[in-house]
């Protein structure tokens, strides 16, 4: 009984040292170490930081940038710095990579919180506890709907979950949402050879002018921040040689078409929903916001319309990539998924209306279906399958 008790102790113990409290999570130099590794947080969903203090300079680097084009005035300085002092405060807490911060901040009162928050001696920002605070009532009531969620349902609900009988969408059958959302990204006569060049043409030009012209205009950048930092990220020549790589590796040949090998085949869940985001979704993205957001004159704009990567096609639909219409799309293929399908209608159908349905990953906020919208139409979906019990 002594062995076993003492046991119970140690384990107990180990538990305890692993968790991390609400002081330190408000506390702004706090830095979490996860697996002897610093867990990060991000801005834009690229703009990494190791600590909330991290994050200061930049707010403040961010109110006074755009000189040129007079910057910002006083209230949009105020309003852009309590922007991204939620969005840093939210994902530092609503971690990728760890459940310990939301699991303090969740299980502690609000008046709990405030006082962690007067006791922190470090300087903060104005509006720092108010920001806390908010995100703490904010996900005290929500689910976030991701792959890697904790909670069945939040994986349910994730658009990367596999589903094991296929799904069938306009036509053919797709491993997941995820599957489908991505392929039709590409025109049905796109080839991995088509691909394959335009990388080429990408990886041969310097795109640091090119960037520059979104980086200097504060009426681009401020509304396509996370837009901006993922084509920053992506046009490196690093990441371009992963691209080629990654088409390489997956036994492709030049010939396939780069939609229809997304599509459920003979052999199901070729390409895991992680492949379909990061490099199906991610490349195509690519094209279509460097077609976006090219000068009318700049002809790497011809080239790529004429690769189909002007817009979204499907049947005889043509929808802008950043549209209303192809927004849409996803709350039409939901409508398969949740209300056709008995087995997900049931799980969606089952969360209370009291638990706001959430998704916030990174502070990112992909241009094809920005995040507002994306929550918007898992609430309305959820509407629609306790409608049908």
């Amino acid at each position: 009984m002594i062995g076993i008790g003492l046991i119970t102790m140690t384990l107990t113990l180990s538990v305890r040292a692993e968790q991390v409290s609400l002081q330190a999570i408000v506390t702004p130099s706090t830095t979490i170490l996860k697996d002897g590794r610093v867990v990060t947080f991000a801005v834009h969903g690229f703009i990494e930081f190791k600590s909330l203090a991290e994050l200061f300079p930049y707010i403040e680097s961010q109110t006074r940038r755009w000189p040129a084009n007079g910057g910002l005035d006083h209230a949009e300085q105020q309003r852009l710095a309590r922007e991204l002092l939620r969005g840093g405060i939210e994902s530092r807490v609503v971690s990728m990579a760890d459940e310990r911060p939301l699991e303090a901040l969740i299980t502690h009162t609000s008046e709990e919180l405030r006082q962690a928050l007067a006791h922190v001696k470090e300087p903060v920002p104005p509006s720092y506890a108010e920001e806390f605070l908010a995100v703490q009532e904010k996900w005290k009531h929500s689910l976030n709907c991701w792959s890697a969620s904790p909670s069945i349902p939040g994986r349910v609900l994730s658009n990367w979950y596999l589903i094991e009988e296929g799904i069938q969408l306009y036509g053919a059958t797709y491993d997941s949402t995820e599957h489908f959302w991505q392929a039709v990204k590409y025109h049905p006569e796109m080839t991995v050879a088509g691909l394959t060049e335009l990388l080429s043409l990408l990886e041969h030009r310097d795109w640091s002018p090119w960037l520059g012209r979104l980086d200097g205009d504060p009426r681009i950048y401020l509304p396509n921040a996370y837009a901006v930092e993922f084509l920053r990220y992506s046009l490196a020549p690093e990441r371009l040689r992963w691209f080629r790589n990654e088409l390489g590796r997956h036994d492709l040949r030049a010939s396939d078409h780069a939609r229809s090998i997304q599509q459920r085949g003979g052999k199901p869940f070729r390409f895991s929903a992680y492949e379909e985001k990061v490099l199906w979704g991610d490349l195509a993205d690519l094209f279509h916001l460097v077609y976006t957001f090219s000068a009318p004159e700049d002809p790497i704009r011809k080239t790529l319309a004429d690769r189909h990567f002007d817009a979204v096609y499907l049947d005889e639909s043509r929808m802008g990539f950043i549209s209303e219409g192809f927004r849409s799309l996803m709350l039409e293929i939901w409508k398969v998924k949740y209300l056709q399908m008995p087995r997900f209608r049931e799980v969606i159908s089952s969360i209370p209306n009291e638990v706001r349905l959430a998704h916030f990953l990174n502070d990112g906020d992909s241009p094809d279906i920005p995040i507002p919208v994306y929550v918007r139409y898992l609430n309305q979906i959820r509407d629609l399958a306790r409608a049908q019990r």
